[in-house]
């Protein structure tokens, strides 16, 4: 694939449908996860839910990184100079490196003053703190996977990481139950097993991608000199990763607002709300995967200046993402009870799980907006102003409306996330109409006579 050069339609294609296929797997990974946290008890199942802020700290990181990296080396690769892309790629391994220790330290520092603070009872806290330990322990690999992969999507090869994620959902459905409960020499080791699954089957992706990389041109100029330490190319990766990150720890901390407003409802109103948020993401993943074409395509065509093809990319993607939301939401909608009774039987867990995906069903068509501006900013190394949108997004409105609403005025469980519908369609709008104006002034500063549209 060029691309910079061949039609946009069918590269959106080529990239999107592989990373959605591949995301796909990951989330039903995700759902298999708490189908088997949900057979130890509800209070293992609602424990993967309130570590998911905790986890989020590993996720915010390696978008970071894994955003940086892609922007950087597809920008290089769009110049023709694959000499820089090789020395970059060595430069992000660095980078993750240094990452992995800092985020180690932090996360596991952290983990029972987040779910004490999420009003966890005894019973959760150990078992999410027995899930995070694990994960901590070997969130090198998670970190060298997506920093890998990035390098990757960022010469289109979407398919690789695909063949990961298949691969590891047929493993962790094998491995979940091998290690939950015990097989001969191997200990039960309950919800912990689940976490263990993880990092075994990352760990063998992380081979695989390595080989894939061996296989491509950043290859080619790839020799022990890149690995040593360039702290201007160490500064450039951390000055695209370092908001890209914050972007996605302030998603981090946004969701971690509302399963902490979420909490007041009950014991188990976090794992209905959690269990429904995994369910929802299914119908995400055709965006996911825009999103990655999105980044992909903005970051080698501003590279090459081929301005209008930005333009082109940014509007194909959301047409087509909005429409595919649309008909996810009337799915959703329909079928959230339904759903919900197969990962638990208690009462609550499903009530609550229901009354949340039918408003999120409502929300959809503002994902797409969301996802591809994000990506869009960050091809065009802009990554600031998606760390300033989520800020106001998902930490200071919550914090001002929400907040008071639930704590202060006692408002219902379904009140809450109408509230939060409404504040989507306000942030989806304002956001389409920045990046427009966005995308039309950088054409205008390179080209004056390419006319607005």
């Amino acid at each position: 694939m060029d691309l910079t050069k061949d039609n946009i339609t069918e590269l959106i294609k080529k990239i999107a449908i592989p990373a959605s296929v591949g995301t796909f797997f990951q989330t039903m990974y995700n759902l298999v996860d708490s189908k088997f946290a949900g057979l130890i008890s509800p209070e293992a199942l609602t424990a993967i839910v309130k570590s998911f802020p905790i986890y989020l700290i590993i996720i915010a990181a390696s978008v970071g990184i894994s955003a940086g990296t892609t922007a950087l080396i597809s920008n290089t690769l769009g110049q023709k100079d694959t000499e820089k892309a090789s020395v970059l790629f060595a430069q992000s391994i660095i980078v993750a490196l240094i990452i992995t220790f800092v985020v180690t330290f932090i996360g596991i520092a952290s983990i029972k003053d987040i779910l004490i603070i999420l009003k966890s009872n005894n019973q959760i806290i150990s078992y999410a703190t027995d899930y995070m330990n694990i994960i901590f322990s070997g969130s090198i690999v998670i970190f060298l996977l997506v920093t890998i992969n990035a390098s990757l999507v960022s010469r289109g090869d979407t398919k690789s990481y695909r063949n990961v994620l298949i691969f590891s959902f047929f493993l962790n459905i094998l491995l979940n139950p091998l290690f939950i409960y015990g097989f001969y020499l191997i200990p039960a080791m309950g919800i912990s097993g689940i976490a263990l699954a993880t990092i075994i089957s990352e760990l063998i992706g992380l081979i695989y991608l390595i080989y894939k990389i061996n296989k491509t041109e950043i290859r080619e100029y790839l020799s022990p000199e890149c690995f040593k330490p360039k702290i201007t190319l160490i500064s450039d990766i951390l000055k695209q990763a370092i908001p890209s990150g914050l972007s996605m720890g302030m998603v981090g901390f946004g969701v971690f607002i509302l399963i902490y407003l979420v909490s007041s409802y009950g014991d188990f109103s976090a794992g209905g709300y959690g269990t429904g948020v995994r369910f929802e993401q299914l119908f995400l993943l055709p965006i996911l995967g825009l999103n990655t074409a999105t980044l992909s395509l903005v970051g080698q065509n501003f590279g090459a200046n081929n301005l209008n093809r930005i333009k082109e990319v940014y509007f194909l993607t959301l047409k087509y993402g909005i429409g595919l939301m649309i008909i996810g939401g009337l799915i959703i909608f329909i079928s959230s009870p339904y759903v919900m009774r197969f990962f638990s039987n208690n009462g609550d867990i499903i009530y609550y799980g229901t009354a949340y995906l039918k408003i999120a069903a409502i929300a959809g068509p503002c994902y797409p907006i969301f996802y591809i501006s994000s990506a869009l900013l960050q091809g065009l190394q802009k990554p600031s102003y998606a760390m300033a949108i989520n800020l106001l997004r998902m930490i200071f409105i919550p914090l001002v409306i929400l907040a008071p609403a639930v704590l202060i005025f006692e408002v219902s469980y379904i009140l809450m996330f109408m509230f939060l519908l409404i504040i989507n369609y306000t942030f989806a709008l304002l956001i389409f109409l920045f990046c427009k104006n966005k995308i039309n002034k950088i054409i205008e500063s390179y080209n004056p006579n390419l006319s607005a549209v």
